[in-house]
């Protein structure tokens, strides 16, 4: 069964809200690739951004959220994370020959474990990563950042597939 769409309640506390809407997004991530074929997935529309692909907005946002979440925020490893790749530019936006089905399992997978992290933590506590001065943003902060960053490419993934088949809509 596919995510909710619905919007997080109109009253609740913070945790419940900020939560609720980036889980709103991130489910309209995988509402907005649902029928899509890997060929499609892979196709550049956007003249001036031939990364800016539907399977290369999926791979940048799981790695964005393990970034933000894992490496920043629990101060754990930056390797393997391909938004660290000094020697490929915007190497998390190329996830050549990976099948969008994959990309998607691992935004889940990425998802639920953002979640535990969120769950175990105050918003209020802040990162612990030495190397990176982001890394003392509250959790707080990092929610709201994931919120505006998911959403932000929402819209690029709207105008994409409006691009490959005609699909529109936000729910």
């Amino acid at each position: 069964m596919p995510p909710s769409h619905a919007r997080p309640p109109v009253v609740a506390d913070e945790r419940t809200q900020l939560v609720g809407w980036l889980d709103l997004q991130r489910a309209l991530v995988r509402w907005k690739c649902a029928g899509l074929t890997d060929e499609q997935a892979r196709r550049a529309v956007l003249p001036g951004s031939p990364l800016m692909t539907v399977a290369g907005l999926v791979s940048h946002l799981r790695w964005t959220e393990h970034c933000w979440f894992e490496v920043l925020f629990l101060g754990g490893p930056s390797a393997g994370n391909p938004q660290f790749d000094t020697d490929v530019e915007d190497a998390d936006m190329r996830p050549d020959g990976v099948p969008l089905a994959r990309l998607l399992d691992e935004f889940d997978a990425q998802w639920a474990r953002s979640d535990e992290i969120v769950a175990a933590h105050s918003l209020d506590d802040t990162g612990r990563h030495p190397d990176f001065s982001a890394g003392a943003a509250s959790l707080r902060w990092i929610l709201l950042h994931m919120l505006e960053e998911t959403a932000r490419h929402v819209g690029h993934l709207d105008t994409i597939r409006e691009q490959l088949d005609g699909v529109t809509g936000y729910y």
